[in-house]
Formats: structure tokens, C-alpha cells, sequence
């Protein structure tokens, strides 16, 4: 076996770990609610209703299997106080501290992006009008 092949071996149990994680985590988290919901709740616990106005665009429907699947991986928990009318509220989990740093680079690559396609539009508009 040669050095390059050992290396190459290394390389691609390494990328398949990696790629392994990365859908563990994207089988946990994906989708394009979930992350929303958990950064909804950041400022404390909320009711059905006021979770679904928060996070816009999403059906009542879509926002209660969305809740129910992060109350079952740990990061959501659900509270139900025996009131009159019953009212159940949810909160973050201090599991739900563990995605901060993906939170964080998820933002700020977003922002990054977003910008990036701005000045390649203001480019291309530019690029038609100097024609």
C-alpha cells in the first residue's frame, strides 16, 4: 500500500464521518422550520398561536409536526397548565443551547449570502445599462 493510498484511505473514512454527521444532524434539524422555531422560542415560552405568528408562513398544521419533532428529539418541551381553558405553552430545552454555534454560523452566512446576491444584481443591472 502506498503512502497516497493511506492518505486517501484516511481521507475517505474521514469524509464519510463527516457525511454520516452531517445527516444525522440534517435528519434532526432539516427542513426550513425547525431552526426558526427554536430561535422563536429564544426569548421564552410561547402558546401555539403566538409561536405560529412569530414564525411566519407557517401552517398550524406544519408547526404542530414540527413541534412534536422537536419535543421528541429533546429540543422542544411541551407545558400544559390545568387551567381553565387548559394552556399549554412551549419552551426551549437547554438541549436546544447545543445548535447556538450553528444558529450563529447559519446567520451570519445567510446575511454574507444575501449580500453577496445584492451586489451581483446592482452588477448585472449595471452591465445592462453601460449596453
Amino acid at each position: 500500500m502506498t503512502k497516497s493510498s493511506k492518505t486517501l484511505g484516511a481521507n475517505k473514512a474521514t469524509c464519510e464521518g463527516h457525511l454520516a454527521a452531517v445527516g444525522d444532524a440534517l435528519y434532526v434539524m432539516g427542513g426550513k422550520w425547525k431552526l426558526r422555531i427554536i430561535i422563536a422560542l429564544s426569548d421564552g415560552s410561547k402558546r401555539f398561536n403566538d409561536l405560529q405568528r412569530t414564525v411566519e408562513g407557517i401552517s398550524a398544521r406544519v408547526l404542530s409536526n414540527e413541534l412534536k419533532e422537536l419535543e421528541m428529539n429533546g429540543f422542544v418541551k411541551r407545558n400544559i397548565y390545568d387551567t381553565t381553558p387548559v394552556v399549554v405553552e412551549y419552551e426551549r430545552t437547554p438541549y436546544s443551547d447545543t445548535l447556538k454555534e450553528v444558529v450563529t454560523a447559519l446567520s451570519n452566512w445567510g446575511a454574507m449570502h444575501r449580500q453577496n446576491i445584492k451586489q451581483q444584481s446592482r452588477k448585472a443591472r449595471m452591465a445592462e445599462t453601460e449596453k
